[in-house]
């Protein structure tokens, strides 16, 4: 994906990272469009045969890839002292027990953290003169490996145009300030405009921008599958019916307008950390009580975290943010 923002589809893949396990790819200009969602996370949830990851769980748990890489190298006693640690500030109650709002809260809080990682680590791969602020000219080369500066789309190739006028609007939301460049907060912004509920309104009218073919301000079935339509075999289309009459179109007038748009190209976080909650429950709560005692959740640790290492001061200095905040 190209530039930093977590989507599949016209704007999809402002981040330029794409999350397979652990792995990073931050060099890759590929095609946006694939099944337009804005949020990795729900695509990140299951790999391709529909088996949930378990390196999902550990990213929901730590909030960090780069620590879920580290727990790779930490033996289990030394993961399971650390994940008492995570426990306790996660037990708002300090009862002694994770119930599933708890839980729930801290994964919410992971997804955020998540995508500030992500934002962060792009931030400074784009910020050529290390000012700590990216530049469109910063941006772009970065982006779509040119060093032009100008504003001139035409010397690109063709098939970027489109996506390089979307990046720019964007990118002008962003710029609180008006000054030309997008500073630390700013960047987060244009990274995760699916988090920013002021620039909620650009990512609706740049979806009925490029898939609303015959401009009538709605989405029909037709639109919605798009150019992989062509592609798909007769179940799989059927399917992607389905999801379109069931899931997205709520008033059942076969076509999505606003807010329908809007739930099909930025899946809730909320829903997605109750599958999380669900999932977790599931495979730790061995005595069904509906809480997880801390020794059922260091018995199942290779569920939550894994075998592997965390940076645990950067950590713990992350937990006290979280818990001051609460």
């Amino acid at each position: 994906m190209i530039s930093p923002i977590n989507i599949q589809y016209s704007i999809i893949a402002r981040t330029g990272v794409v999350h397979t396990g652990h792995n990073h790819d931050h060099n890759a200009h590929k095609e946006r469009e694939i099944d337009g969602a804005y949020a990795p996370r729900d695509h990140d949830h299951y790999d391709d045969t529909g088996i949930h990851r378990s390196d999902f769980d550990h990213e929901a748990i730590l909030g960090s890839y780069k620590e879920a890489e580290e727990y790779d190298h930490l033996p289990p006693e030394e993961a399971k002292r650390r994940l008492s640690i995570l426990l306790t500030k996660m037990d708002i109650s300090k009862d002694g027990y994770i119930d599933r709002k708890e839980l729930k809260a801290w994964i919410i809080r992971s997804f955020k953290t998540l995508s500030e990682e992500e934002a962060n680590e792009k931030l400074e791969d784009a910020d050529e003169d290390n000012d700590g602020k990216v530049s469109w000219a910063e941006y772009i080369a970065d982006t779509y490996g040119t060093e032009s500066a100008e504003d001139n789309t035409l010397k690109f190739h063709e098939e970027n145009i489109h996506l390089i006028s979307d990046d720019k609007e964007m990118w002008k939301a962003a710029d609180k300030n008006k000054d030309g460049v997008l500073d630390s907060q700013e960047w987060i912004a244009f990274s995760n405009p699916e988090e920013h509920p002021d620039m909620i309104p650009i990512i609706l009218q740049q979806t009925l921008r490029n898939r609303d073919n015959d401009n009538d301000g709605s989405i029909n079935f037709q639109e919605f599958v798009g150019d992989r339509g062509s592609d798909l075999d007769k179940e799989a289309l059927h399917a992607e019916k389905v999801k379109f009459d069931e899931e997205y179109d709520k008033d059942k007038d076969g076509k999505l307008t606003g807010n329908e748009i809007l739930s099909w190209m930025i899946p809730s976080d909320d829903e997605i950390a109750d599958e999380e909650v669900i999932h977790l429950f599931a495979h730790s709560d061995d005595d069904h009580d509906d809480l997880l005692s801390f020794q059922e959740i260091l018995d199942h640790h290779e569920t939550f975290v894994g075998s592997e290492a965390t940076d645990y001061g950067d950590h713990l200095h992350n937990i006290h943010q979280f818990t001051d905040e609460l």
